[in-house]
Order: C-alpha cells, then structure tokens, then sequence
C-alpha cells in the first residue's frame, strides 16, 4: 500500500550506490544495506532523519493521491511528461552546508533544472490531494516567508518554485562537532564522485509505505528533444 507518492531524481551507478550505503537504505530495491563504518561517527544516528527517504533529490515533494485519480493514471502522466522533456546535465555537485545538514548541490546554478522542477510541480498537482489542516501546520512551524506560504497554498509544499533548491542529502540536523567531523569524511569519500558532469537523465515516481519508508516504483526516462 502505498501512503504518499513523490517525484524524486535518483543517482544511479557509483554515486547512487554510495548514498545507499551511506543513508543505509536502497531505495531503487527498498531494502536496507549496511552502512560503512566510520571511526568516532554514529552513522546510524547522523543519517536517522534522511534514511527513510534514500538517497534522491526531490523534485515534486510527497503527497497523498488525489481522491479521483488512479496511481495507474499518475503512472502514465509522469511518462507522458517525460518524453517531452531531455536530460538536464549538470557541471558536477560539491558537498555543502544546508544550515545543519550536509548535502551535495549543483557546482553552479542550471535554470533548465530550475524550470525543469517548476513543471513536474505545475503539471503534475491535478493528482495531488489537498492538504489538511494539521499537513498545514506541520509546514508553517517553519516559519514561512511570504513567497513560501504562496507556495505552501498553491502547491502543497513551502520550498518549490523559486525557492526549490536542489539538493540530495546525507545527513540529518548535526550539531557543530559533528558536522565538521562527517564533513571531513564525506569530503575524502565523494572525491572521485564529483569530478565529472551530473546528468538527470531520468525521474522516478516513488512512494512511501504506511511505516514512512520510500522506494523507487518507476524509473522514467527523459527522451524529449534537446
């Protein structure tokens, strides 16, 4: 059964299998995997929060399906979508600080990645149901700027339009030992990752499981001309 859908972009071949084992959680399988051991680091802890999702950059955040639409019809629309729309390459990522959490982030800004989340998100809201009251004020105990209220209205989720960054995290919250400690490590380990060009050459439909985990439920290329 699944609770809420999402439309992510997922890493795959060595960067994608590394922030599986990292997070601990394949979400292209659904499976746990065994983290990497780290000296003075509980990475059970450090990658609690962020696990649950897998490793991915969220493209359309999670809803709940629209009462009359059909994940076969949710299925098709992402596919339709995708074979109008090319493959967005990226110059390459760097790791980064997103307040207490570490992530990695394109090396330099890509508006065709910019535009290309704006419509996944305008597209594909006909499928998503309305938020409830208390969906509303889990969000709003953030404390939304005015741009990001609209958002919250319009499309369900705060930090998407022109406040959507990407972003494919790593980490949960970390206090300040912590997160000089793990950067130190992630730094070392993603090296030979982030030396080539990132392409986004395809989106995946996932959905999360009543006990809050994600996976990958189709993975779509995009095919549309360049």
């Amino acid at each position: 059964m699944v609770h809420r859908y999402a439309i992510y972009a997922v890493p795959d071949g060595p960067l994608g299998r590394f922030g599986a084992e990292w997070l601990g959680w394949d979400i292209a399988t659904g499976s746990a995997v065994p983290q990497p051991g780290v000296p003075g680091i509980d990475m059970a802890a450090a990658t609690e929060q962020p696990r649950r999702y897998g490793f991915h950059a969220t493209i359309k955040p999670p809803f709940r399906l629209a009462e009359n639409r059909t994940a076969q019809e949710l299925q098709a629309a992402c596919a339709a979508f995708c074979a109008k729309r090319a493959p967005v390459i990226l110059p390459g990522l760097q790791l980064a600080r997103m307040g207490r959490f570490l992530a990695l982030v394109p090396s330099a800004p890509v508006p065709r990645l910019t535009s290309l989340a704006a419509e996944v998100v305008r597209d594909l809201d006909g499928f998503r149901a309305p938020l409830t009251e208390e969906e509303l004020g889990r969000r709003r105990a953030r404390h939304l700027t005015a741009d990001q209220e609209r958002n919250l209205l319009a499309w369900g989720y705060p930090f998407v339009m022109e406040s959507f960054g990407f972003h494919l995290t790593l980490t949960g919250r970390l206090d300040r030992t912590g997160i000089d400690a793990i950067e130190a490590v992630l730094s070392g380990r993603l090296a030979d990752h982030l030396r080539a060009p990132f392409s986004i050459n395809h989106l995946s439909l996932v959905g999360e499981d009543p006990e809050g985990w994600f996976r990958e439920l189709y993975r779509i290329p995009l095919t549309g001309p360049a």
